[in-house]
């Protein structure tokens, strides 16, 4: 999964940091696209050293680590031009090598998003201000303190004997399919998330439903639940016809396309076409 760059090192514990220093990492985004370093045909995150001369450095803000090696966000309103930079859409870092670094691009553009929908207090409407201590976003007035929001949401691979049930979501391109998913809502625990979404999109009742992992999924500020159940084929699958549009039962080597492994959707496929759920 995209989230899995060992044996690189990813940390987000929070540093108290005073200023950028030349071989620390700079993520600058600009129009939903983020600069990078040209590295051969791959990409690396660019240096202060690289980009100095290019951005404003007034205000930056402390994201988190790699390697070991700081990275910082830099909120210069210019774009940057220099030898082998070039801005990559992050729609694009999906796939892009290496892992690492797109791992921490759409991770940094999360927390750049959370903090640029979050200039004013949703409490009494006064400008917020980044905390220095911890990463939060405190009110000038109220004293209103925000942390970063993450949406929990349940994925659930859905099984019976040999076959799997794939769905078509209204958004996807023409035979694309993955796996029922939602957001959890107010009092229900995981478990009844799963049951009400499954019930609700394809209108089947599932049961066994096992816990499998878990994945940040920072393209949608979510935590995706992974989970697998059984359901009785002989019930009618029954799209509601809004966010689903085709959903029905797959065999092992007749699967339409599909998610990739770099999320859990495209793993517990791959798992269940290897024969392991």
């Amino acid at each position: 999964m995209i989230n899995e760059i060992f044996p690189h090192r990813f940390s987000n514990q929070f540093v108290v940091v005073s200023d950028v220093l030349d071989d620390d990492y700079v993520l600058h985004y600009q129009n939903g696209a983020l600069l990078l370093k040209c590295n051969g045909d791959g990409y690396e995150l660019p240096r202060k050293s690289d980009v100095y001369s290019s951005l404003n450095f007034s205000r930056k803000t402390f994201m988190f680590s790699l390697n070991d090696v700081r990275c910082f966000l830099v909120w210069s309103d210019t774009p940057c031009s220099g030898f082998n930079l070039s801005y990559v859409e992050v729609s694009l870092l999906r796939t892009l090598q290496p892992q690492e670094v797109a791992w921490v691009g759409v991770v940094g553009h999360q927390l750049m998003e959370w903090y640029s929908q979050n200039r004013f207090c949703g409490k009494c409407g006064a400008p917020t201000h980044e905390k220095a201590d911890e990463r939060a976003i405190a009110c000038t007035s109220c004293s209103n303190v925000l942390y970063p929001k993450i949406s929990p949401a349940i994925i659930v691979a859905i099984v019976c004997n040999n076959k799997i049930l794939l769905a078509h979501n209204s958004n996807f391109r023409n035979n694309w399919y993955s796996l029922v998913a939602g957001y959890v809502d107010v009092g229900e625990s995981l478990e009844e998330a799963v049951a009400r979404e499954v019930k609700e999109e394809v209108g089947l009742d599932v049961r066994n439903i096992r816990y499998f992992k878990s994945q940040p999924w920072p393209f949608s500020g979510s935590m995706m639940i992974g989970f697998t159940a059984e359901a009785d084929e002989t019930q009618p699958v029954c799209p509601d016809n809004k966010e689903i549009t085709s959903a029905q039962w797959f065999t092992r080597g007749n699967l339409p396309n599909h998610p990739p492994t770099i999320s859990i959707a495209g793993e517990l496929i791959e798992l269940f076409e290897q024969g392991k759920i």
